[in-house]
């Protein structure tokens, strides 16, 4: 046996076991966390069905049943059917439009007795396969046109349709996959002009935008100055210039127009600007009021007291705040970094272009879901109804991550295994 193989057993046995316990940390912690903000005294039972709690460990059972038969299956399955996936996810996106259960005015459900699936959770898990599988093909280049067109249409076509359902919050979570584009040669360019963009429509809402058109013609002018040779950069300028203030006065119509008056709703309680903050400000007492330790295990009075609406679900996150305080809400931060690091970590020791925009993929899309989810809670984000990766109540969201990372953990193995067997 090869030194290169004993230190990579020793570590992994050829699987990434340390995420794999992280998992399960994570995991139970959340089933902790849903146990507390639901807690019903005369249904105390972990298995009581007709809970939350129950329910979620139902779920958790489930999810490890499917973790367990991921890993058994073949590398080779996940390339191979990642088109298949992805044509399943594109029709189930399109039937629960017209036949979909409604939720909360999103139409992103489908309802089968007891149980209510969001087929955006395969879109994800698809959207990531069929990215990586298409861009690892033999003679894809990222830097041609046609390659990015088609790559931007991958992600954009189950986007639409997740927006066509008004679940505007999972649609966001696609814009997870422009970063894995930048890893693989997005022009950086791109990525600004989108924070550019955002910029502005934030200034646009709370800024006279007069004043923004001036202060953008003095920066433009100033530029112009100093760069007056230069002809191509001046056209630049001048045509940065003129994208900028049509953005600027075209906030008032996208905001009063495009916009629904639930969406125009949170972005002004975000800014301080009127409207219904009861969840946002029920979430910081909650936090607030869990000081450094906490006030302990089913102890919270805001949970206690079902002050803070949605608190298994999207807003699990003040239920840590206040029963485990600044340490045990710290604490959650932390694993989540943790896990991001290892993933960054797992992708770049990949030696195959699929496994690698996969694996990114994966850390893209639980970045996204755990800055938004955490920013709203905590009143830095609108609130836009995402879950908590692994902590929040539900299904489907539970069974979708877990396929996501469990996937890459196979991956990943087998990225161990052809190399052992390569060092025997």
């Amino acid at each position: 046996m090869s030194r290169y193989r004993t230190k990579e057993s020793f570590e992994t046995g050829g699987l990434d076991w340390l995420t794999i316990l992280q998992y399960l940390a994570m995991v139970l912690f959340g089933w902790m966390a849903i146990y507390s903000a639901v807690f019903n005294p005369s249904n105390a039972s972990m298995f009581d069905l007709s809970q939350s709690y129950g329910r979620q460990m139902m779920f958790i059972g489930l999810s490890l049943v499917i973790g367990i038969a991921i890993l058994i299956i073949d590398a080779k399955f996940y390339s191979a059917f990642a088109y298949g996936f992805y044509g399943m996810a594109i029709f189930l996106c399109i039937v629960v439009i017209f036949i979909g259960a409604e939720t909360k005015g999103a139409k992103s459900w489908f309802a089968i007795g007891g149980f209510k699936f969001q087929p955006v959770e395969l879109a994800k898990y698809a959207t990531a396969l069929t990215l990586a599988k298409y861009l690892s093909r033999y003679g894809v280049n990222f830097k041609e046109l046609r390659v990015k067109l088609i790559s931007f249409g991958i992600i954009g076509l189950p986007m639409l349709l997740v927006l066509l359902q008004n679940d505007t919050g999972s649609a966001l979570v696609f814009l997870a996959f422009f970063l894995v584009l930048y890893r693989e040669g997005l022009p950086s360019w791109i990525i600004a002009l989108g924070f550019h963009v955002a910029i502005l429509f934030i200034l646009a809402l709370l800024v006279d935008k007069i004043l923004i058109i001036y202060i953008l013609c003095g920066i433009a002018a100033l530029l112009s100055i100093f760069t007056w040779k230069n002809r191509q950069f001046l056209i630049v300028i001048i045509g940065a210039l003129i994208f900028s203030i049509l953005v600027v006065v075209s906030v008032d119509y996208v905001f009063n127009e495009v916009l629904q008056d639930h969406q125009r709703a949170r972005i002004n309680v975000l800014f301080g600007k009127g409207g219904d903050d009861y969840n946002v400000r029920q979430s910081k007492i909650a936090i607030g009021s869990g000081g450094l330790f906490g006030q302990g295990f089913l102890n919270g009075t805001q949970t206690r007291y079902d002050y803070v609406p949605e608190q298994s679900t999207d807003f699990i996150y003040c239920t840590v705040g206040e029963e485990y305080g600044f340490i045990g809400a710290g604490g959650v931060v932390l694993m989540f970094v943790i896990l991001m690091i290892r993933l960054v970590r797992i992708a770049e020791r990949q030696k195959n272009k699929f496994s690698r925009i996969y694996a990114y993929s994966v850390a893209c899309i639980l970045f996204i879901h755990f800055t938004i989810n955490i920013g709203m809670t905590i009143g830095l984000m609108p609130v836009i109804g995402i879950p908590l990766p692994f902590f929040s109540y539900g299904g489907s969201s539970l069974l979708g991550f877990t396929i996501l990372l469990f996937t890459l953990l196979k991956l990943d193995s087998n990225r161990v295994n052809e190399m052992q067997s390569l060092n025997d």
